[in-house]
């Protein structure tokens, strides 16, 4: 296959992007740009000009690891790839003093290195660096007369995932920004579901219910990694002084996450319900319909005001709506009850019940306005 023709396919796997959404993609790293121009900076000038190390690639190299394959992760994980990538380092120099440098001791260093990474309970990122860094070992030669390279080599690396870390520490994520950005999209997309089933319920149309099923199943992936996105934060709160302001807001966000998950959940059994209720003719009466749309209309409402917290007016607009959504459910029972219809009421007043403990509303306070 020609040249030509390999580059076009390659770049057709890229994502498309207009230049203006590139360079706001860009813009959006500006955070992570400065925290790599630093951190390598201060590691290269650290292993070089204060331990006065020749050839000190490895503090870079290791800055650039900590805090491009260290993104996301937690700190266990953070503090578990400085360490892959230093003792890396360390293990292969000391083989390579051994057995030479070559193509077979290449090999050989990054198989045993591996295998002593595994063996020590590294995986994932901290796992591929330290093979990684004993191909780098073995491929670049000492200058003549330089120290211990197993010595210096093993500091420079030190040194430099240490700067990434502090970088992380010193120009932190924006917490309540980046959980932000995670709940409201699944609100958001919890609305449309619920949107979707109440037409679903007032057209009689048993293939809508099913895809609204269908999306809240698909919703399981984004909340997993909002919850991830949660737990990092909260240790970004935690550790670095320039966030500590943020860690009430961000503990609220992580509560509200809890919640939201459990109603997507909710959402799932909801639509499953009211699928099978139209799969088998069951006639599906206005006010059940409406407590649905109550309830869509709650979540979106809670969803605009999720910012302001407890006190907005958006959330005490919101709570009415989702009370007013339990009440007609229960009013929709008298008309017809079967199997069906009483698990689409208990749902609705389930999923009501968690966004608005996602809310702020206490137990003791739920019981007594969905007391119908």
């Amino acid at each position: 296959m020609p040249t030509g023709r390999r580059v076009l396919e390659v770049a057709s796997t890229l994502p498309r992007m207009t230049l203006p959404e590139r360079l706001r993609a860009v813009r959006r790293r500006w955070r992570q740009l400065v925290r790599l121009a630093a951190a390598t900076t201060a590691a290269y000038a650290v292993s070089t000009h204060l331990l006065g190390h020749e050839q000190a690639f490895f503090a870079p190299v290791a800055a650039v690891i900590v805090l491009v394959a260290g993104v996301g992760l937690r700190r266990p994980m953070v503090l578990e790839l400085v360490l892959g990538v230093a003792l890396g380092v360390l293990v292969g120099e000391l083989l390579i003093l051994g057995i030479g440098r070559g193509a077979w001791q290449l090999g050989l260093v990054v198989v045993i290195t591996f295998a002593l990474a595994v063996f020590a309970g590294m995986k994932g990122v901290a796992l591929t660096q330290a093979a990684n860094s004993g191909v780098l070992l073995a491929a670049v030669v000492p200058v003549a007369g330089a120290a211990d390279p197993a010595v210096t080599r093993f500091l420079d690396a030190l040194v430099g995932g240490l700067c990434g870390f502090a970088m992380v520490l010193l120009l932190p994520r924006n917490a309540v920004r980046d959980l932000t950005r995670e709940v409201r999209p699944l609100l958001a997309e919890l609305e449309e579901i619920l949107t979707r089933l109440s037409r679903a319920m007032r057209s009689g149309d048993a293939a809508l219910a099913e895809q609204a099923l269908s999306d809240a199943r698909s919703m399981q992936g984004r909340v997993d990694t909002a919850t991830t996105t949660a737990a990092n934060v909260a240790e970004v709160a935690s550790m670095s002084p320039v966030r500590w302001r943020q860690r009430g807001e961000v503990a609220r966000y992580a509560s509200v996450l809890v919640d939201v998950d459990n109603a997507i959940r909710d959402a799932r059994v909801l639509a499953r319900r009211v699928a099978t209720m139209l799969r088998m003719g069951e006639p599906c009466s206005a006010q059940m319909a409406a407590s649905v749309e109550a309830l869509a209309l709650g979540v979106r409402i809670f969803e605009s005001g999720l910012t302001g917290g407890e006190a907005s007016p958006e959330v005490h607009e919101a709570r009415e709506e989702l009370v007013e959504s339990v009440r007609l459910a229960v009013a929709s029972l008298t008309d017809r009850m079967t199997l069906n219809t009483a698990a689409v009421a208990s749902q609705v007043r389930s999923l009501a019940a968690d966004v608005l403990f996602a809310s702020g509303m206490t137990r003791d306070e739920l019981d007594v306005r969905l007391n119908f």
